[in-house]
């Protein structure tokens, strides 16, 4: 498609440029990191990328190590104030900007879950990976985690199919509102959302 073409264009140049601009910010996080949470500084995943391919996310350590003599097993346990500051201000996300340079994602599209949910989708909600996973996306700019998971993966779908430069211009635009207003953060009683586990529609 030439308009995919042309959106790998401006991820290219935009990540590019973003990361150039942001080095001194990712500088002083990455500091902040190693002396309040200690080593890595990163934190990498296995993430299903275009078509499911597993891709290796990287974005900033917001949580301590499981320890469970300490009882720091669940996310919220493990979840530090700095953690949650960064994630407020998505600054945990710059280093994200270095998978859209690769090419494992764009700056717009679904937003790149987990591993083990291939397997828990719906052959509708798959389509979710017909095209890369984005550092922002329609469902975010839309309720972000607020949203159930079954209006999450249907804004993906639709998002599949309607896409466009102007839509992403759009979502950028929304982005940058969402991450002004703070809202959408976690799910009520979760550190972001709940764990996904499966549809009613596929019998989960």
């Amino acid at each position: 498609m030439k308009g995919d073409r042309v959106q790998r264009v401006i991820d290219v140049a935009v990540a590019g440029g973003l990361l150039v601009v942001t080095a001194p910010v990712m500088a002083g996080v990455a500091v902040l990191i190693a002396r309040r949470l200690g080593r890595p500084v990163l934190f990498r995943q296995q993430r299903p990328g275009w078509h499911g391919k597993p891709f290796t996310l990287v974005k900033f350590r917001t949580m301590r190590d499981v320890d469970e003599q300490r009882g720091l097993v669940s996310d919220a346990d493990r979840m530090t104030g700095l953690g949650r500051a960064l994630r407020a201000a998505s600054l945990d996300e710059l280093p994200t900007l270095w998978n859209v340079l690769r090419g494992d994602m764009s700056l717009v599209g679904p937003r790149p879950l987990l591993m083990h949910y291939l397997d828990l989708y719906t052959p509708e909600q798959a389509r979710r990976h017909l095209v890369r996973p984005g550092v922002t996306g329609l469902a975010q700019v839309s309720g972000r985690n607020l949203l159930s998971w079954e209006d999450r993966l249907a804004l993906d779908t639709w998002y599949v199919d309607h896409r466009s430069l102007g839509l992403n211009l759009r979502i950028c635009a929304r982005t940058a509102l969402v991450l002004l207003r703070r809202v959408g953060i976690a799910a009520p009683g979760s550190v972001t959302m709940p764990q996904f586990t499966g549809s009613a529609a596929a019998g989960g």
